[in-house]
């Protein structure tokens, strides 16, 4: 697929010394960046949310307050 982007000329002119220094061109420079983008997007979205979880002697119903929530979950 062909797309246009607007590149400001300093952004331009450093990103095309960065390509020829590595050797590369600066449609390979731009797509590289967009994969790794992309793959840092997925690997984040991916990640799994760990909950605490808070024993009851009573499943279904716990009575906390603020207080006690600090005393049962380490916060930083």
């Amino acid at each position: 697929m062909r797309t246009t982007v607007d590149i400001p000329d300093p952004l331009y002119r450093e990103l095309k010394g960065k390509a020829a220094s590595e050797g590369r061109s600066v449609k390979e420079l731009i797509l590289r960046s967009v994969e790794q983008e992309l793959k840092s997007h997925r690997s984040r979205a991916k990640g799994r949310v760990s909950l605490p979880i808070v024993r009851s002697k009573r499943p279904g119903s716990l009575d906390l307050d603020n207080a006690k929530i600090f005393e049962i979950i380490p916060f930083p």
